[in-house]
C-alpha cells in the first residue's frame, strides 16, 4: 500500500473526498514528522510507537572493496509494534 492506496481507503472509509482525505492524511504525516524531529516520541494506543535514537559512530566496511570506512554518529527512528498489532499481523 502507497500514500495514494491510503487516501482511497480513508476516503471510502470516512465517506469524503479524496481531496479532503489526501489533506487530512498530509496533516497527520506532518505532525509526525515535526514531533520526531523535535526528538519526541509518538505512541498510538493499539497501533504502536515511534521515537528517535541515536547511533553511536562506529567502523564499518566498504561492501565494494573491504576498505574500513568511518559511519558517522546519526539519529535514527525506532518503530515498536503493540500487542494488538503484532497479534493481527500474526
Amino acid at each position: 500500500m502507497n500514500k495514494e492506496d491510503l487516501v482511497a481507503l480513508v476516503s471510502e472509509k470516512a465517506d469524503i473526498t479524496k481531496k479532503a482525505a489526501g489533506e487530512a492524511l498530509s496533516t497527520v504525516l506532518e505532525g509526525i514528522s515535526s514531533t520526531l524531529g523535535n526528538g519526541d516520541p509518538i505512541s498510538f494506543v493499539g497501533f504502536g510507537s515511534f521515537k528517535v535514537v541515536a547511533r553511536a559512530a562506529r567502523e564499518g566496511r566498504n561492501p565494494s572493496t573491504g576498505e574500513k570506512m568511518h559511519i558517522k554518529a546519526s539519529k535514527s527512528v525506532k518503530f515498536t509494534p503493540s500487542k494488538a498489532l503484532k497479534e493481527r499481523v500474526q
